[in-house]
């Protein structure tokens, strides 16, 4: 099987760019909201970083929302969606998971990243957020997935092989855990 090959500082803004461009896209965005996106590695360097909406959207508690949010990935290896609806589904609190507020939040939308030869932990986080747990976790989940197919479909292009049907229903699951 051929694996693409990653850059992670242009992958990194290359993947913010396509979650900017869908949001804007999206209703969301032509209803006046605004999103904060980021994308760091587990060691703290800013990949990329922007906001959109107009003055006033976007507050300080949009960005320590995001650092909390990676902040959970980090330590669960899980997105934070995923986090949030499994406390929720059994009942029990962040506290007792050492989640603690404010250094941790559970709103949805940031997305651990991984490498397929390194499964220890994350190399990075991906994170939006627009107030809307499953709408931010949904607009993180798709842009991976559709990024990670088009890097497929480039790398089997570079190669000359024909990418089957198959690889892509692969790339979409891949996207969609956790």
């Amino acid at each position: 099987e051929h694996e693409p090959k990653l850059a992670l500082e242009q992958d990194a803004y290359t993947l913010g760019q396509h979650i900017r461009k869908r949001f804007k896209g999206s209703q969301r965005s032509s209803k006046g909201k605004g999103i904060a996106i980021a994308v760091k590695s587990v060691a703290g360097h800013i990949l990329y970083a922007c906001t959109l909406g107009e003055c006033g959207d976007v507050n300080l508690e949009y960005w320590s929302s995001i650092e909390g949010m990676i902040a959970t990935v980090i330590k669960t290896g899980h997105s934070s969606y995923y986090v949030e609806r499994n406390l929720t589904l059994h009942g029990r609190s962040p506290d007792q998971y050492g989640l603690t507020y404010p250094e941790y939040r559970l709103n949805g939308g940031a997305f651990p990243i991984w490498l397929t030869n390194a499964t220890v932990a994350p190399i990075a986080v991906v994170a939006a957020y627009a107030e809307s747990s499953q709408e931010d976790h949904q607009l993180v989940v798709k842009s991976i997935r559709d990024y990670l197919l088009k890097v497929h479909e480039e790398a089997m292009a570079e190669q000359g092989v024909a990418s089957p049907g198959a690889s892509h229903r692969r790339a979409g699951s891949v996207a969609s855990l956790q």
